[in-house]
């Protein structure tokens, strides 16, 4: 019963109208049931490719980035695989190529190159291996950035936390650090739900919801909708209950006070109290 109530969708929002900027006002999305998921085909564990890898690309932590232990910890709550982190790469030693746009603009690395890096590196038992960065990425000279950039068939990805730095942004107000954490498990969610296969969110407000600009990518919450952990769970075969208390757990260490909030009340409604 407390299983079939983990996916029953009262108590989720549905998706805001659109604004101007928002994804949805600029990208024609239908939206992706469970069948066409699963018709899809895609990546999903198994017996020996079953574990999430981490590994931090350049100087993480001197750079002003979030605790890869806690990206780590996070993403075992989330998708309820095994997750770890590797020895960083060293883009002082690496062979990738890199650029300025401009001589008041920060370096960029192009994500090719780091991929490429990245397949060498990745683990005969791992489902994915996931390069984390503070450095601006590019994945072709005719765009200005981009925040990341996987390959679904060799189960790799980079992702850069560096434009939601607040002290990138000027931003004020809220604890930097908690926020930057924050975003950072919010892009890691995101982008590796991609790599399990779950496309964009069309009908809740949802973690896999698309986003254009900070504001519209910050309204949106931790969490899947429950079309979204449905298919999450027919991947990993997670106990769904069992998995909303690692969120839970993880929110009120991490400081997500909103998120955990939300966690509560979802298990008293699943758990009928």
């Amino acid at each position: 019963m407390t299983q079939r109530r983990a996916f029953d969708p009262r108590g989720f929002q549905p998706i805001r109208a659109p604004g101007g900027l928002d994804w949805l006002a600029n990208h024609r999305e239908l939206g992706q049931g469970m069948d066409e998921f699963v018709s899809s085909r895609p990546n999903v564990p198994d017996n020996r490719r079953k574990k999430i890898y981490m590994i931090p690309i350049g100087y993480l932590d001197r750079q002003g980035g979030p605790p890869v232990a806690r990206l780590v910890e996070f993403s075992h709550a989330f998708f309820g695989l095994e997750a770890a982190d590797l020895p960083g790469l060293d883009l002082r030693k690496a062979h990738v190529t890199k650029r300025r746009l401009s001589p008041a603009t920060a370096e960029q690395i192009l994500t090719t190159d780091v991929l490429a890096l990245l397949k060498e590196r990745l683990p005969g038992d791992a489902f994915a291996l996931l390069g984390v960065t503070m450095e601006d990425l590019y994945p072709a000279e005719d765009w200005n950035y981009v925040f990341g950039q996987a390959s679904l068939r060799d189960r790799v990805g980079i992702y850069s936390f560096a434009r939601y730095n607040r002290a990138q942004n000027g931003e004020k107000g809220m604890d930097v650090d908690r926020l930057l954490l924050r975003r950072s498990c919010h892009i890691l969610a995101h982008e590796a739900g991609h790599m399990f296969g779950v496309a964009h969110c069309v009908w809740y407000q949802c973690v896999m919801n698309g986003s254009n600009h900070i504001q519209e990518f910050d309204s949106q919450p931790l969490h899947l909708c429950p079309v979204d952990l449905r298919k999450l769970q027919w991947s990993v075969r997670f106990d769904a209950v069992e998995r909303y208390k690692r969120l839970l757990a993880f929110s009120e260490r991490a400081g997500f006070r909103n998120d955990a909030e939300w966690l509560r009340s979802r298990l008293k409604v699943i758990e009928g109290n």
